[in-house]
């Protein structure tokens, strides 16, 4: 399953199932940080978010769920547009700003 989770100005494309509001601020604070890592087969800080990846293209139809964390920034003109496709076609778009959804 794919989805797209956007952070203020920036957003991602997951492959995953749909995040809670918990993981969904998590994985958007983990993705949007520089971190420097060192890669191994063991298990790492993050295991908790191990169920989703950034891929880096995917066809928009495929999109099944959307999430908008806040963030620093205005959501760009053409996630906006992509989002309102996604409501179009019945995707709920779930706010990581309203306590529950």
């Amino acid at each position: 399953m794919t989805g797209i989770l956007v952070h203020g100005s920036n957003h991602f494309i997951v492959r995953g199932p749909l995040p809670d509001r918990a993981t969904s601020l998590a994985l958007a604070r983990h993705w949007s940080l520089i971190q420097i890592t060192v890669l191994h087969d063991g298990p790492t800080a993050n295991a908790s978010l191990q169920a989703w990846t950034i891929i880096t293209r995917e066809f928009r139809e495929n999109l099944a769920w959307a999430v908008v964390v806040p963030g620093d920034g205005e959501v760009s003109s053409a996630v906006r547009q992509l989002l309102g496709e996604l409501s179009a076609r019945g995707v709920a778009i779930h706010d990581a700003a309203v306590t529950t959804w």
